[in-house]
């Protein structure tokens, strides 16, 4: 066993089976999310899309409520493709599961939970603490 695996046991480590099956589902979110940043940016521009629905007050206040929800969208959806992206990556390198911080293996239950995640839950809190 490799000393970046004597921190997890074997039955805490992703299978052939289940490494694949998180490759797969992230392949069909990736997609849905290239499809939903489709559907509020300009195709050209990648720039969030301003609707317009007229000229009086009340489609005024819809096209402004609703582009405001679109940059908020645009700005999840952006960062979570690249989330994905990062995590696709790591996963065709061989390093997907290790963390990036202490290069321990991130334990089976979180990679489960959040397919996405780069560092193990102890990086993560001490992380979240300085900030």
């Amino acid at each position: 066993m490799t000393d970046t695996k004597k921190h997890v046991h074997e039955d805490e480590v992703l299978s052939k089976e289940e490494l694949e099956q998180i490759k797969t589902d992230l392949l069909v979110r990736k997609q849905q999310i290239l499809k939903d940043l489709g559907d509020i940016e300009d195709k050209d521009t990648d720039k969030v899309i301003f609707p317009d629905y007229g000229d009086k007050p009340d489609e005024n206040a819809q096209e402004i409520d609703e582009y405001t929800t679109n940059l908020a969208a645009d700005k999840v959806l952006d960062s979570t493709l690249r989330d994905i992206e990062a995590t696709l990556g790591r996963i065709e390198k061989g390093t997907y599961g290790q963390c990036k911080y202490c290069s321990k293996m991130i334990p089976k239950k979180r990679l489960l939970a959040r397919p996405v995640a780069s560092a193990c839950v102890e990086c993560k809190t001490k992380l979240q603490n300085q900030e």
